[in-house]
């Protein structure tokens, strides 16, 4: 079994938005200073899924600073999901700094069948991490529903790429610690966060702690997957693309030729997630849209 717990879709148009969708958001202008970005849609990404034997996928949008431009993609998300689910989880965006509105567009997404939030980009979205009364109304209404969160997580160190941000590990820490009991996955390896778990402080605060390796061939060399399982449990590790940035293939690629055993390896590529999610660790069986698109 197979999951990706991190990648991205956007409705079709997006590609043909760029300029007007620059002005709207301050996150959108972070992550694509190119004109013609990256994008897929959900059909382009269950194809890939396909082709490289992909069961599931978390699919999310990015952490929009504006709720019409969340919301917008919200919709098309859960719609995916209801399209597709059997292949498809999906997590809403939205940002802790509307306050009382951000709870309230989780729990719409809650309703349209959506099962988490992220990815928050908290520099682009103007609201700090470490501020437990600015992120304690949505992480509150995370816990009531069962929802695990993404974070975009950086290191402080290494070369600059758009969106990067200072989500760095000593701003994750205190979050993490401001909330034990939330399910936290950090994305891109956590920015390094893995590698301080050889302090003894830092361990008892990642006991609900997940690190994906999204984006990963990008920051750093492939013996990071066995590295992190041996820091923090391979049981910790999450298999991420941040498709359409990085192939299916290439990340899986990667896990296979790991050190890891492959009792490890099974976890790493889709257990972990599965049980995170709440999900059967059989292989659904594939709805009519699934066959139809080549599954």
């Amino acid at each position: 079994m197979i999951i990706d717990a991190h990648c991205h879709i956007f409705p079709a148009d997006f590609a043909h938005r760029h300029h007007e969708l620059s002005r709207r958001d301050a996150t959108y202008a972070a992550l694509f200073p190119n004109p013609n970005p990256r994008m897929a849609d959900a059909e382009t990404l269950i194809q890939a899924m396909n082709q490289a034997g992909v069961d599931r996928a978390v699919v999310m949008g990015m952490g929009w600073e504006t709720w019409e431009l969340a919301a917008e993609v919200n919709d098309y998300i859960a719609g995916a999901v209801a399209a597709y689910p059997a292949r498809l989880t999906g997590f809403c965006s939205i940002n802790p700094a509307w306050g009382v509105d951000a709870v309230r567009e989780m729990e719409r997404c809650a309703a349209a069948g959506l099962s988490g939030f992220g990815e928050l980009h908290s520099d682009s979205q103007g609201f700090d991490l470490t501020d437990a009364g600015v992120m304690g109304p949505v992480m509150e209404q995370a816990r009531r529903l069962g929802w695990p969160v993404t974070i975009h997580a950086s290191e402080p160190v290494g070369h600059k790429y758009p969106g990067k941000g200072k989500a760095t590990p000593d701003k994750l820490c205190p979050f993490i610690e401001n909330f034990p009991d939330n399910p936290i996955i950090c994305a891109h390896w956590g920015g390094g966060l893995p590698f301080y778990a050889l302090m003894p402080e830092v361990p008892p605060a990642l006991t609900n702690v997940f690190f994906d390796s999204a984006a990963s061939p990008f920051l750093y060399r492939p013996e990071i997957f066995d590295t992190v399982a041996g820091l923090v449990g391979a049981d910790k590790v999450l298999f991420a693309t941040d498709y359409p940035l990085i192939s299916h293939r290439r990340l899986i690629k990667q896990v296979k030729e790991s050190r890891l055993s492959p009792d490890a390896q099974a976890q790493v590529l889709g257990l972990n997630t599965a049980r995170l999610l709440g999900l059967d660790n059989r292989r659904d069986k594939p709805s009519e849209e699934d066959a139809i698109a080549g599954f």
